[in-house]
């Protein structure tokens, strides 16, 4: 595949207002078209949609390298600079991690580097960079 296209990924949202700000305002995501019920997100350059909603799954986790992962989940690869200037974002915002950011696999197939953390609604993310990205669906 020569060229990705983005992605669109519509989420529920407890409350929407307090959500939308840590998205814009604690993680720097532009907003784009909205209502009072919806709001889309530039989610590196993917479109993210918080959908106001009363019910959500719970979150279960499933073990990965020694630690607790949430699932569901979902965030984006990023490269490696990038994800190293978005993790010293997240620290300056003070973001609570449910998995601090470290090195995963390391020495092995697939090294990388990853966090994850809950936004207000509860929806769990995980941002991830290769130090080789051709080994994204390295087995």
């Amino acid at each position: 595949m020569s060229h990705i296209s983005p992605f669109h990924l519509a989420i529920p949202v407890k409350e929407l207002g307090k959500t939308l700000e840590f998205y814009r305002d604690t993680l720097g995501f532009k907003e784009g078209r909205s209502s009072d019920h919806w709001v889309d997100l530039d989610f590196f350059g993917h479109q993210l949609v918080l959908h106001l909603s009363e019910s959500k799954t719970e979150n279960s986790n499933n073990p990965v390298d020694g630690k607790s992962v949430p699932v569901p989940h979902f965030g984006v690869v990023l490269p490696w600079q990038d994800w190293h200037d978005f993790r010293d974002l997240c620290l300056e915002k003070q973001i609570e991690f449910v998995i601090e950011p470290y090195i995963r696999f390391a020495g092995e197939t697939g090294e990388q580097a990853t966090m994850f953390f809950l936004d207000p609604s509860g929806n769990a993310l995980e941002f991830k960079t290769f130090k080789d990205s051709s080994q994204l669906f390295a087995s």
